[in-house]
């Protein structure tokens, strides 16, 4: 593995552990660049405030949230990484709308990172959020 591909995929495995595994916020500013730019913000702002808001909502809303990678695809041309993930969590606050159920939801989504200088600079992500709020509102 060349050590472009070997940074690209150590960026990538440390958000989804630090970030969506452990729930640990206080690495944010390490991963995501002063400039990030959010291309799937979901009714709120692409920059990285905004991001880090979604983030705290929703763990707020999941206090046990835990993602895990299913597959993690390097593309060291477009210093890119893919990731697909499986996440649970318990339905402890009001989330999209719907309030608290109590319920063990499951999450499965995919997120594209641009990676540069060691930081997220850009992000995907789409998120089967139609399966969420069925289980939401089961």
């Amino acid at each position: 593995m060349s050590r472009a591909r070997h940074d690209l995929a150590s960026v990538a495995e440390r958000w989804m552990r630090e970030i969506w595994a452990q729930r640990n916020l206080a690495s944010f500013d390490e991963l995501h660049a002063p400039d990030f730019f959010d291309r799937s913000p979901s009714g709120r702002g692409s920059d990285r405030n905004a991001y880090r808001a979604g983030l705290e909502e929703l763990f707020t809303a999941f206090p046990d949230f835990e993602a895990s990678t299913e597959d993690l695809v390097v593309d060291e041309a477009n210093s890119k990484v893919a990731v697909r993930w499986t996440a649970v969590g318990t339905h402890r606050g009001e989330f999209l709308g719907c309030p608290p159920t109590g319920r063990h939801i499951t999450f499965r989504g995919i997120e594209i990172l641009r990676i540069e200088k060691g930081m997220i600079v850009e992000r995907w992500g789409e998120w089967d959020g139609l399966d969420l709020v069925q289980q939401l509102r089961a």
